[in-house]
Order: C-alpha cells, then sequence, then structure tokens
C-alpha cells in the first residue's frame, strides 16, 4: 500500500473515533433511559406511549446540552485535521 493509503486508512479510523466519541454518551443515556422506562411500565402495567418518550427526549437533550461544548471541540479538531491533510492529498 502507498502511503497516500496509509493516509486515508488513518483519516478514517480518525473519523470513526470522533463520531463515536461525539455520538456514544448520548446514545447510551438514550439506552439506558429506555430500558429503564420500559422495565417500569412493564412492572407496573402502565403503557402510556408519552411516558416512554418523554424522559428519553429530556435526558438526550440534557446530556446533549452537557457535552455540546467538548464535542464542537472534537469536531474542529478533527476538521483541522482534515483540512491540513488536503495539502498531502494534492486537493489544495
Amino acid at each position: 500500500m502507498g502511503d497516500i493509503d496509509l493516509q486515508i486508512i488513518d483519516l478514517a479510523r480518525d473519523l470513526l473515533i470522533t463520531t463515536i466519541v461525539v455520538a456514544g454518551p448520548i446514545l447510551i443515556v438514550g439506552l439506558i433511559v429506555g430500558v429503564a422506562v420500559s422495565l417500569f411500565q412493564a412492572l407496573t402495567s402502565v403503557q402510556e406511549q408519552t411516558m416512554s418518550l418523554v424522559p428519553k427526549m429530556l435526558a438526550v437533550m440534557v446530556v446533549t446540552l452537557l457535552i455540546l461544548a467538548p464535542a464542537l471541540q472534537l469536531l474542529t479538531d478533527f476538521t483541522s485535521r482534515v483540512l491540513d491533510r488536503l495539502v498531502d492529498f494534492g486537493l489544495s
């Protein structure tokens, strides 16, 4: 494999890691709250649709607001790394 191929693979790996780090906490909180609400609904026989949607939505919104600044910093760093590598690929 050439040097450019290794750089593209490294860039793709960096993209996947950045995506997991940014989206992971939000998805994990949504999963945990969803399982907890489903367990509560199964135990109490309450099958209200809004009861499953509202807590999940609120939890995801709170976590998104809490990690917004660090996530934007990660995305900014990733974008600058991508733009720095454009010269290596001959696109700039």
